[in-house]
């Protein structure tokens, strides 16, 4: 655990097991396996102690149990305002992420044509990113197949494509750290008239989604140029979740493109436009870029191309 005080002194209390020196900043306070942490740490509280939102409840817990007298607070939202604006070294990295995933979407599609499950895809995703210099995941990928398309957020299964069938493909790789994402929705030897338009009608609302992205933009009305192209298409009862998230160190950075986020899109932001129609047993669609704010518009992070495509 790392204690930073309001004048910026640090102190680290650490575990013997890790190697580290004692002439080392910050200042380290050691302790063994045998020994309680938590009341050390106590004895250096005091007022009001901001903690990491990702902080798991095992340590937070006693740690608050002997504290009754310090005010504990969610404190990342100092840091979070932070990483939301990406500077020139973080932007080439998610901009090298985004390609290694074009690269790798490319290769998902090519072996689509073969007669593998959802989950033998998911294998073979992450060998193809291995292969371009990314060793993992940024997120579990989505592969979801005909009716499992209609959930957002299918888990994969042992399910085989048939004809007629969409495939979303959900997927993002981690690279010097940061995360990639995006998704594109094939369909597999032939596409319905019904299913062609709710993909056109989707691309439709990405393109605008897009469009809209500028410097000083509100986020709900980015939110709003993508909804809008799907209510006036009828499906907006299908649209069920946010138009994007923020994204960089983790694939859910704070910040979301939701008609609730009234705050204004600033130069260096990247974060995702992802609209979909999902409709239960028939069909879901979803396309999804990253894109990073500019000082005169947006910057699309994905190249891999979005035009309705057949598997064969």
């Amino acid at each position: 655990m790392l204690l930073i005080d309001a004048n910026g002194n640090m102190k680290l209390f650490l575990n013997r097991l890790f190697p580290a020196s004692d002439d080392s900043e910050p200042e380290i306070i050691w302790y063994s396996d045998s020994e309680n942490p938590f009341d050390m740490i106590a004895c250096n509280l005091s007022g009001v102690v901001g903690v990491d939102k990702n902080m798991p409840a095992r340590f937070l817990l006693p740690l608050m149990q002997n504290c009754n007298e310090i005010d504990f607070v969610e404190g990342s939202y100092i840091v979070d305002d932070l990483r939301g604006v990406k500077d020139k070294d973080e932007i080439e990295k998610m901009i090298k992420a985004s390609e290694v995933n074009d690269a790798a979407m490319d290769m998902m599609k090519r072996k689509l044509s073969e007669n593998l499950s959802e989950e033998e895809m998911a294998k073979y995703l992450l060998t193809a990113y291995e292969s371009l210099g990314s060793n993992s995941f940024s997120f579990e990928p989505i592969i979801a197949y005909g009716v499992n398309a209609s959930d957002p957020h299918h888990e994969n299964d042992n399910s085989l494509k048939k004809e007629g069938d969409c495939i979303v493909v959900d997927m993002g790789c981690l690279l010097d750290g940061y995360c990639s994402d995006m998704t594109r929705t094939f369909f597999y030897k032939n596409v319905s008239e019904k299913a062609k338009e709710v993909y056109e009608t989707v691309l439709a609302a990405n393109l605008a989604g897009i469009a809209k992205v500028k410097p000083g933009v509100r986020f709900c009305d980015i939110d709003k140029a993508t909804r809008d192209v799907i209510e006036n298409a009828g499906y907006g009862e299908y649209f069920t979740h946010r138009t994007g998230h923020f994204i960089g160190l983790e694939t859910h950075d704070k910040g979301d493109i939701s008609s609730a986020n009234t705050k204004v899109a600033e130069v260096g932001n990247i974060f995702s436009i992802e609209p979909g129609i999902y409709i239960p047993g028939v069909v879901g669609v979803r396309i999804e870029d990253l894109v990073l704010v500019t000082e005169d518009g947006c910057k699309v992070l994905n190249n891999y191309p979005k035009k309705l495509t057949i598997v064969e």
